[in-house]
């Protein structure tokens, strides 16, 4: 059946705004009459262009129409079902998480952390006021709980569910309820999360991931209300606070704005919501040297400029690797070393998912703007300054959510065909199952550090730091020359590694063997003089050996480095007193108890 001219002026009328679908049916005929018409009155480029507006015009009239009909009511009425299932899912996923300890940095910065109970730290400095939501958020879980693993657990656990709920709403409004949900699912279960709820200290990266998930579900929603820009503001600048990682919101909307509405109405609420975020960021930005100098005294690393052609293929890559075959997890990804042929087939694979990024911006944006969030949340991470590791799972939290929307979209082109329904929903099934299990094992490996370092073993041969821990889970165990084995082995990894020098010498102390202990702390000294336990440990050693001047001298150090510690001053104290020194030590005793110098 061929069109009649008032089907084909209609047909050219509308075609830039509606879909084919919609205008088929405004004409009361079929697709194909409307295609085989264009494309053989068209030039083949100008046919694919004009359905592609054609298809974008009819994305946005969905997109309006599905916002203007939505009602938060409505919405829980109508989809309670996979809400209550998305909630049983992360909280049965990570159930035998809640009860793991401290680990890793949670202990300094949560355990050990003396400003946890003093509020007005918090703003103390205009930088801190700045990042105040997750230390205040700390300073609350401690007031009503105490220093609680499960406590602190139960928090990051429910942000997940919040990201989950936030990537089920807006991919409903996106997409449809069905991508919706299957996407929630993969985001609810997938073991790439693992490293930001388990580990405390990660949370930051599930925090600032919720508020940029809220951000662009409240701009959604300003199609409906305008109103609802204070809330997409509010959102990005809690996001910002939280990490200066979102700093890329900015460019995060801008691919939405090209992906979705290219409106200059559109351009100016991207400068509405992001530009209090943005000045936020470069005042985090113009700390940058200082948190470099940080790092280097701090975790030894030497400052030197990564090779971006290298840096950047590897850690994409990897990324990619673990959310399709998340087998190699730990704390730790050291193994970033590969042959040419090797790191030839990951630059491949790159250029491929480069090519399938600008495939989709062709063909279809909705699934271009996913694919690019997944790089584009990861750019804080790839610049070639050092300041942070080359690879780590935390960091991909934000960009994971895109790939596994993209794969969500894969199951239900599969279930939306008749025949091969049952065997999408089987797959998809299984593919829960298996993630799922995976995280729960995960999840014991975080159970404490002994667990956490042995799992990392057997992934990371070559983290100095890795090799650190060992040498203190074996002390603890009391096989010294394990112990011996690995610190050793982390002091050749990295030879200017202040820590396990320290470490090495605990452990000849604990031998009785003196000289060597000595040693080893002047040598961690050497690397790191802010190290205030060597002094006091080589104060602790010249007071066994009544060399009480060297001993008083140690400990005056460390007090220099760290003059809020009681301790020190106790021990001071110990060194006057057996030097017949009444008077000075009872004022070193007075200070450790004010704890001020």
């Amino acid at each position: 059946m061929s069109l009649n001219k008032k089907q084909k002026k209609y047909l050219r009328k509308q075609l830039k705004r509606k879909s084919i679908n919609e205008i088929a049916t405004d004409l009361n005929i079929g697709t194909k009459e409307i295609k085989k018409y264009l494309k053989k009155t068209l030039k083949t480029s100008k046919y694919r262009r004009l359905l592609s507006q054609a298809h974008q015009a009819g994305e946005k009239d969905t997109l309006s129409s599905k916002v203007l009909a939505f009602s938060l009511k409505s919405f829980l009425k109508k989809n309670s079902l996979f809400l209550i299932s998305l909630l049983v899912l992360v909280f049965l996923t990570y159930a035998n998480s809640i009860n793991n300890e401290f680990v890793s940095d949670d202990i300094a910065g949560i355990l050990n952390n003396k400003n946890l109970n003093n509020f007005p730290y918090i703003f103390s400095s205009p930088l801190r006021a700045l990042r105040f939501f997750q230390p205040l958020l700390s300073f609350t879980i401690n007031a009503i709980f105490g220093k609680s693993p499960a406590a602190f657990r139960l928090v990051n656990i429910s942000l997940h569910l919040g990201v989950v709920l936030a990537v089920f709403t807006v991919i409903h409004l996106l997409f449809d309820k069905i991508t919706a949900f299957l996407a929630a699912c993969l985001v609810a279960v997938h073991p790439i999360f693992i490293e930001s709820i388990a580990w405390i200290s990660g949370g930051g990266y599930v925090m600032y991931s919720f508020f940029i998930m809220l951000t662009i579900l409240f701009y959604i929603l300003t199609l409906k209300n305008k109103r609802f820009i204070y809330l997409s503001v509010g959102s990005a600048i809690l996001a910002i606070t939280i990490s200066e990682k979102a700093l890329v919101l900015p460019l995060i909307f801008l691919t939405f704005i090209i992906s979705y509405k290219i409106k200059f109405k559109e351009w100016k609420k991207l400068i509405v919501i992001t530009s209090p975020a943005l000045v936020i960021a470069l005042i985090f930005l113009a700390k940058v040297p200082e948190r470099i100098q940080w790092l280097q005294a701090e975790y030894y690393q030497k400052g030197k400029m990564l090779n971006p052609l290298v840096q950047i293929p590897v850690a994409l890559t990897t990324y990619l690797e673990l959310l399709f075959w998340p087998k190699n997890l730990t704390l730790y990804q050291s193994e970033t070393a590969y042959s040419q042929g090797e790191f030839l087939v990951r630059v491949l694979f790159l250029t491929a998912f480069l090519g399938l990024i600008v495939y989709t911006y062709k063909k279809n944006r909705r699934l271009f703007f996913w694919l690019s969030l997944f790089i584009i949340s990861l750019l804080p991470a790839l610049t070639p300054f050092g300041i942070s590791w080359i690879v780590a799972e935390r960091y991909v939290y934000l960009g994971a959510i895109g790939i596994l929307v993209v794969v969500a979209t894969t199951f239900k082109k599969l279930i939306d065909n008749p025949k091969l329904k049952p065997y999408g929903l089987a797959l998809f099934g299984l593919i829960i199952v298996a993630l799922m299990g995976r995280t729960i094992r995960r999840n014991v490996d975080w159970k404490n550090q002994d667990n956490l370092w042995l799992a990392a073993a057997k992934t990371s041969p070559s983290s100095h730091q890795n090799h650190n821990n060992l040498g203190d889970y074996y002390g603890r165990q009391g096989d010294f020359a394990k112990a011996i084995e690995e610190f050793k082995i982390a002091i050749e990894l990295n030879p200017g590694y202040a820590d396990a020098y320290h470490n090495l010498g605990n452990i000849y102390w604990q031998k009785k063997e003196v000289d060597p202990a000595i040693q080893n702390y002047q040598k961690a000294l050497e690397f790191n003089p802010k190290l205030w336990q060597s002094h006091q440990n080589l104060a602790a050693i010249y007071f066994s050996q009544e060399k009480l001047d060297l001993a008083q001298q140690e400990m005056e150090k460390a007090i220099q480095i760290d003059p809020q510690n009681s301790n020190l001053y106790n021990n001071l104290g110990n060194v006057y007193l057996k030097q017949g020194n009444q008077p000075k030590a009872e004022e070193m005793y007075q200070k450790a108890k004010s704890n001020t110098p």
